[in-house]
């Protein structure tokens, strides 16, 4: 032990200094010998205080917040004081790193977008994100310590968590009915449970729509083959006229059609939802454009409808030439179908002073209720199934629509009313749209 040997020698010295003053002392009292036992046991004592004090003052600093530096001091308690003031900054410094560690370890949890609540033994609340917390309707200050079940009552929820049996997760509602929530639970530690939370809601909307989606596209395709199906038996068993034969082979060719056109306006949206947003560098002649869509457009009225156009020359839009004439083509086509024989339908094209583009469809027609409006672009909703088929709709081209539009970074407005007709808009960016000079120019010439 180096640090016993230093202190003896100390002692020893502070002795013998002790007993030769009391030698010279005693000398003078004829007291020598007594003296001199007086004086090394005062030497002693004063090196055994000494070593005490300092001791003390080390105790005091341990004893206190250890905000400044230990006492300095030499030999055995100055070094002690040095080593643990040294393993003291030493291990704050570990804790501060850990404590670092930890506070970086929770804000990762919180940056999830997965909710994560931690459950004791007993499923009391220890912690969770905000995540969580909005999940399961928590606070997590307030609601810290309290039991979850207490807190979180959805029967499926409570039920799994009793249960114990935490190999799937579970799929229970928000708690105010808005989410579909995915709940997975794992054991960790001491009975304690790792709660994990994930919005599915748009997954499950997703998947609903994706069923909704095969039911209606069975039953559109079953529908014209069974038909289809009807007349090749009739023709096949029975002994027809010729009349009557080209009357089967006519309805035949049209449930041929409607099959055609379901296909393509399901390709359409297929193409639509998996290829590249249009490029912003090709510029398509609104002129060009909307002669294509009158000449379609009359074509399908066949004269029945009276088609006015109100286009300025020089209008161009950034985009895909082909979507922009499904989506405008559709609007019409939608308008002639649901106009009355007689009606008018107007198509109009103007730049606002935003710069943004506009193209109205407006017609006289029949016109919607306006409780259907919100889902007029969902697929294969229609507002009177029956007719839509008779007029040889899809139920996909207002999909059709919305998808091109969104895709140009556009907006389509609806209004409409029964009895009263109705206004398809499709608005453009400026980004997207511009005019020729050199057109509008010759458009404002004086004639």
């Amino acid at each position: 032990m180096p640090w016993l040997l230093p202190r003896i020698v100390a002692a020893l010295l502070a002795m013998l200094a002790g007993t030769a003053i009391g030698a010279w002392v005693g000398g003078w009292f004829d007291a020598r010998t007594l003296g001199m036992a007086l004086g090394g046991a005062t030497g002693v004592s004063l090196a055994t205080t000494l070593d005490a004090l300092r001791a003390r003052r080390l105790l005091d600093w341990l004893r206190g917040a250890q905000a400044a530096h230990a006492p300095a001091a030499g030999g055995f308690w100055g070094e002690l004081a040095y080593r643990v003031e040294r393993a003291m900054r030493t291990r704050e410094t570990s804790i501060e790193h850990e404590r670092g560690r930890l506070q970086q370890f929770l804000q990762a949890i919180e940056a999830s977008p997965n909710g994560v609540l931690l459950l004791d033994a007993d499923d009391q609340i220890e912690w969770c994100n905000a995540v969580a917390a909005d999940h399961f309707g928590l606070d997590p200050a307030r609601d810290r310590g309290q039991r979850v079940t207490h807190l979180v009552r959805t029967p499926a929820f409570v039920a799994h968590l009793q249960q114990g049996q935490f190999e799937h997760p579970v799929i229970v509602p928000g708690p105010l009915g808005r989410q579909t929530l995915s709940v997975l639970v794992r054991r960790y530690g001491d009975g304690m449970k790792l709660v994990l939370s994930q919005d599915v809601t748009e997954r499950e909307r997703s998947d609903a729509m994706r069923r909704d989606f095969v039911a209606n596209v069975s039953h559109e395709m079953r529908t014209p083959l069974t038909v289809l199906a009807g007349f090749v038996e009739t023709m096949a068993t029975l002994p027809l006229t010729e009349v009557e034969r080209q009357r089967v082979l006519k309805l035949m060719e049209q449930q041929t059609t409607r099959m055609q056109t379901l296909l393509t306006d399901l390709l359409t949206l297929a193409q639509l939802e998996g290829s590249p947003r249009p490029p912003a560098d090709q510029w398509v002649s609104v002129d060009a454009l909307m002669a294509q869509v009158r000449a379609d457009g009359e074509a399908l009225s066949a004269g029945r409808h009276l088609l006015v156009f109100h286009v300025p020359p020089g209008g161009e839009i950034a985009g895909s030439a082909t979507e922009l004439l499904s989506a405008v083509g559709n609007l019409v086509t939608n308008a002639v179908r649901y106009t009355p024989d007689g009606g008018r339908i107007d198509v109009h094209w103007r730049v606002r002073a935003d710069g943004a583009g506009e193209i109205d469809v407006v017609d006289n027609g029949v016109g919607i209720d306006r409780e259907h409006i919100p889902r007029l672009t969902e697929r294969f909703y229609r507002v009177d199934g029956s007719r839509s088929r008779d007029t040889g709709g899809t139920g996909l081209g207002l999909s059709i629509v919305k998808h091109v539009v969104q895709r140009h970074g556009g907006e389509l407005d609806i209004e409409s009313e029964r009895g009263k007709g109705s206004r398809f808009r499709i608005v453009v960016p400026a980004a997207r749209v511009r005019v020729r000079h050199e057109a509008a120019a010759v458009a404002d010439a004086p004639r």
